[in-house]
């Protein structure tokens, strides 16, 4: 325990005490203002490989969480980039806390993302490359054959989160029984979540071996979400009926409770490392939250910007 408050304090420190930067040159000029946080896994802070600076406006350290410096490859997803991040699942066969995944976690909020505290808008973008076995089998059962029912890819935490809850998510669940790549939220702390599914088999949508480029988007007002891939907007359906973001009715606009979130999580759940949950076997790059919904042209021509 000791150990993981030093690395949170580490994390506070890093990225509360870095500057905001202007926005890499991968990033389209439009996005820019509302670039919260962003990470290209070419930039770790000084002195300590196993945090990543934020490239973003609130300067949030990402912690490389139980592989350090070693999770960063020589896999770079789009021109310019060198360098990717590794998850993956470590010991499937064992209960513990191995998985190699990235974010950081604070059970009082996490200041530098207060621009999701009463958000109306969020996006999250990034490229990602599955390298192995996913679903990953369940560590947390004696079962062999049981497997994980997500695949962890990014999130933004809610404010009363717990590691796993989430205010904004793009991730694959299952949904009906069939795992898909989905869009998750949930607008008010404690409160229903919405899903946004991808009608498309998630096996095409993410082969093995082969970066694309995903993002989500969502509106804590109109109550939309969407999806893309290679920036194009995927097909899908909102998976509960009637208004599980308590929409209807004043006051307006609706936006996401007034509270800053617990923090990020990237490559599986509870990124302060007490439990293992959802891992993902993949590569990620250029991964980017903003507080705002991006627009369709906008997700297009970010893609057109960063592809080879």
């Amino acid at each position: 325990m000791r150990l993981l408050t030093l690395v949170v304090a580490a994390v506070f420190a890093a990225g509360l005490a870095a500057p905001a930067s202007s926005a890499a040159p991968s990033v389209l000029l439009a996005l820019a203002p509302n670039l919260l946080a962003h990470y290209d896994f070419e930039h770790p802070v000084p002195g300590n490989a196993a945090l990543e600076q934020d490239r973003g406006r609130s300067g949030t350290a990402l912690s490389l969480v139980n592989g350090g410096a070693d999770m960063r490859v020589r896999d770079g997803a789009y021109r310019g980039s060198r360098t990717s991040v590794q998850l993956k699942q470590v010991n499937p066969a064992t209960a513990g806390n191995d998985d190699w995944k990235a974010g950081l976690y604070s059970a009082s909020g996490v200041p530098s993302l207060r621009a999701f505290n009463g958000a109306r808008e969020a996006s999250i973008l990034g490229w990602v490359k599955m390298t192995g076995q996913n679903p990953a089998p369940n560590s947390n059962t004696p079962d062999p054959d049981d497997l994980y029912d997500a695949i962890g890819l990014a999130g933004v935490l809610s404010g009363d989160s717990n590691g796993h809850a989430v205010r904004a998510l793009l991730e694959l669940i299952s949904v009906d029984g069939s795992l898909k790549l989905v869009a998750l939220a949930r607008r008010l702390d404690g409160g229903a979540s919405q899903t946004f599914a991808a009608s498309a088999d998630w096996r095409e949508l993410l082969p093995v071996g082969e970066w694309v480029f995903l993002a989500a988007t969502f509106d804590f007002d109109t109550g939309e979400m969407a999806l893309y891939r290679n920036g194009k907007p995927l097909a899908g359906r909102y998976v509960t009926a009637g208004d599980p973001w308590r929409l209807e009715g004043e006051p307006e606009p609706d936006v996401a409770s007034a509270t800053d979130p617990r923090g990020l999580k990237v490559g599986g759940s509870y990124p302060q490392n007490d439990r293992e949950g959802n891992a993902c076997t993949c590569r990620m790059d250029g991964l980017m939250f903003l507080d705002r919904a991006a627009r369709p042209g906008e997700v297009a021509l970010q893609h057109r910007r960063m592809a080879r």
